[in-house]
């Protein structure tokens, strides 16, 4: 029998509880969250459901007693949650970060009790930005004077997410001239005196959560509350951030999967000119493209998620590239549904009770969290030069093979976390085998392609896998020591995660065809993500039309079930796919 992908199950459990967020009157109702937003709130109960599930436990990793074995079980279970709304994936996600500097550095004793806590019930928030520096952590004026004992906090930090609710605020502060360190603020044990909590910021998405920060007064802090060595803190930032920004494609995934089966939903119970607007071709494509888009996304997430534990040492690049590119296609996918909907999509009542126009709203953070589109940009193409100098260099066949076959596998477990600031880089030191090991990749698709079981669309998917290698040779032979702030690095920076996403998608149909079967082996669902990933580059391509119409039907299907998911694992007839 087939090993259980546990992040799936995990998932399913979470998304049975929750229940469908068409019915009415669960906490987790789309009615509910609707509702509870026009009130600048969360829906009553909610919190309390994920709390007494266990959510929390999936920040903490299993080491020090909760439930984060690796990171893309919280992948799924956070998808599962944006499903229905951001706001609650937000306060988790704003918690984990808080919570990773001192998985990653903290002693036994600071490990063990923010476990506890948070466990517990208590969250923690990140406390770097400024309101006059924003990420600028080298121009930071939060100030930890140090004193006998300990330091004393003076400043303030603006804005957060958790800040006003948090516990615990893993805090950037300035320890001498040109040193800044992480501290562990437990405001249970600052003088009350000391330190204000400031408004929350009203904002146009994501109304209910708290976003707001604090304003430190002479706030004395112990010794023991600096996380790692003193004068570190860029380095543990820059580093922590990697784990979050893989893990916030959730949130554009859980958006996309309820934008497309509300788009798919109504486009087939709207009739216009005596047919369902679904037979138009315009809504058609919109929607194939829709459902594409959600298996490129899923492919780069799950890739990217596994990483931290199976290449923690190619966090930093793959980390970005999944960071920038999901949730711009995220975006994307979201205003393409909006034109299926037409007028509804603007609506604060009727279908969905109007949920749509919050799920537009809300992912616009997507893109702004844990540094924005243009940050992200900015790092993934400092690296390309190192990439492309390196693109020729052989690596063994087979230890790529077994990276790739267990990075995107959907049918084995990762390997279990053990958290240690070491394990993660800042840079990927030139090595990228997700774009240098395309070769290897095109070699195993070919292989398969002359099989006596060889896809139905054999001859498309090489003609477009050749079409995609001379756009690769092209790119990194051009790729200069350049101004990584430039458009032109900018533009290369985009086209590397395309061929990056590219890769992944390859790699997700070869590690998984064997043991899921169907129409996922059939590879329809690939030759479309590349076409898709080839317009994105700026080639005029075309969606093949049969793949095209059967991908359609099974989005149709999914639409029609629940708890069922737009995603690769629907496409498989194998009990992995089940």
């Amino acid at each position: 029998m087939a090993h259980r992908y546990a992040a799936l199950d995990i998932a399913a459990e979470l998304d049975l509880l929750l229940g469908d967020p068409m019915a009415e009157g669960a906490p987790f109702s789309f009615e509910r969250i609707v509702e509870a937003e026009e009130r600048d709130a969360l829906p009553d109960g909610a919190v309390d459901v994920l709390r007494d599930w266990g959510f929390a436990e999936f920040l903490v990793p299993t080491a020090l007693g909760g439930r984060l074995r690796s990171l893309d079980e919280l992948l799924f279970v956070a998808r599962a949650v944006s499903r229905r709304s951001l706001a609650f994936a937000v306060m988790y996600g704003s918690a984990l970060l808080g919570a990773n500097p001192v998985w990653l550095w903290g002693d036994d004793d600071q490990r063990g009790r923010l476990a506890k806590e948070i466990v517990g019930g208590a969250l923690s928030a990140f406390a770097v930005s400024e309101a006059d520096h924003g990420s600028d952590l080298l121009a930071s004026s939060v100030a930890a004077e140090p004193v006998a004992g300990g330091f004393v906090l003076t400043g303030q930090k603006w804005p957060v997410g958790n800040a006003t609710r948090a516990r615990f605020l893993t805090t950037c502060a300035r320890t001498g001239p040109r040193s800044f360190s992480l501290l562990l603020v437990d405001k249970q044990e600052l003088s009350r005196d000391s330190f204000q909590e400031l408004p929350f910021v009203r904002t146009v998405g994501l109304r209910g959560h708290d976003l707001s920060g604090i304003s430190f007064d002479g706030s004395f802090v112990p010794a023991t509350a600096a996380i790692g060595n003193q004068g570190i803190a860029v380095v543990q930032v820059l580093k922590a951030l990697q784990i979050t920004r893989a893990a916030i494609p959730a949130m554009s995934l859980g958006t996309m999967d309820s934008a497309l089966r509300l788009a798919l939903t109504y486009s087939h119970e709207r009739r216009l000119y005596g047919a369902p607007i679904a037979d138009l071709p315009v809504i058609h494509d919109h929607l194939v493209r829709g459902h594409v888009d959600l298996l490129i996304a899923e492919c780069v997430s799950v890739g990217a998620a596994r990483a931290l534990t199976l290449a923690p040492q190619r966090l930093s690049l793959w980390s970005s590239v999944a960071k920038y590119l999901v949730p711009v296609i995220g975006d994307e996918t979201v205003l393409s549904m909006a034109t299926v909907l037409g007028a509804r999509s603007y609506l604060r009542e009727g279908v969905a009770h109007g949920v749509f126009q919050k799920l537009q709203r809300d992912h616009a953070i997507a893109a702004i969290f844990e540094g924005t589109t243009h940050v992200n940009l900015h790092g993934i193409a400092g690296q390309m030069p190192f990439i492309a100098a390196r693109r020729h260099e052989q690596s063994d066949p087979g230890q790529l093979d077994e990276l790739f076959d267990t990075l995107f596998s959907w049918h084995s477990d990762a390997p279990t976390w053990q958290p240690a600031g070491a394990d993660l880089r800042l840079t990927n030191e030139g090595r990228d085998e997700l774009t240098q090991g395309w070769p290897r990749l095109v070699q195993r698709v070919e292989a398969a392609c002359v099989r006596p079981d060889r896809p139905p669309f054999a001859d498309d998917l090489l003609a477009t896998v050749a079409h995609l290698s001379r756009i690769h040779e092209e790119t990194y032979a051009s790729v200069t020591q350049w101004d990584a702030r430039s458009l032109v690095a900018m533009r290369a920076a985009n086209t590397h995660c395309l061929l990056h996403a590219a890769s992944a998608c390859v790699a997700t149909w070869l590690a998984n065809r064997e043991t899921f079967g169907g129409a996922f082996a059939d590879g329809g669902w690939l030759l479309l993500s590349l076409q898709r990933l080839l317009a994105r580059l700026g080639e005029r391509v075309d969606l093949a039309e049969q793949p095209a119409r059967e991908l359609l039907g099974s989005a149709v299907r999914a639409a029609q079930a629940w708890p069922s998911y737009f995603s690769i694992r629907c496409l498989g007839s194998g009990p992995a796919a089940d």
